[in-house]
């Protein structure tokens, strides 16, 4: 998903601030679902939550830069993943990270349907 960068991303100086880089990665995570009209925002069905998220901050993006955030899946768990997201300038690496997702309803560990590992599967 390809995302321009505003002046509201930015810092003082007219770099991304750290913060946003990670709301990219889930902006991008979203659209994925919202393309394929998925129906994974209910909560009462049960929903994903960050766990965990490793982090590299390797080059800036600044004002104006239009960037993309790639995916994929690294591991698939009965009730989590793991992703790995990137975010490329004219690829060229400018942020990678490591995410785990739990599948939670009612607010405790779940497994993730048949249904649901199958979209991943063809999403990434």
């Amino acid at each position: 998903m390809k995302i321009r960068v505003y002046y509201e991303d930015t810092d003082a100086g007219g770099v991304v601030y750290h913060s946003n880089y990670l709301k990219f990665c889930e902006r991008a995570r979203s659209e994925l679902f919202f393309r394929k009209n998925a129906e994974i925002f209910d909560a009462k069905k049960g929903h994903f939550l960050l766990t965990r998220a490793n982090c590299a901050f390797l080059k800036p993006a600044k004002l104006g830069d239009m960037v993309e955030v790639k995916t994929k899946v690294l591991n698939f768990k009965k009730a989590s993943l793991v992703i790995e997201q990137e975010i490329l300038k004219e690829n060229e690496l400018l942020f990678r990270g490591e995410f785990t997702l739990a599948f939670v309803k009612d607010l405790k560990p779940a497994r993730i349907s048949e249904e649901l590992k199958g979209l991943f599967e063809e999403l990434f």
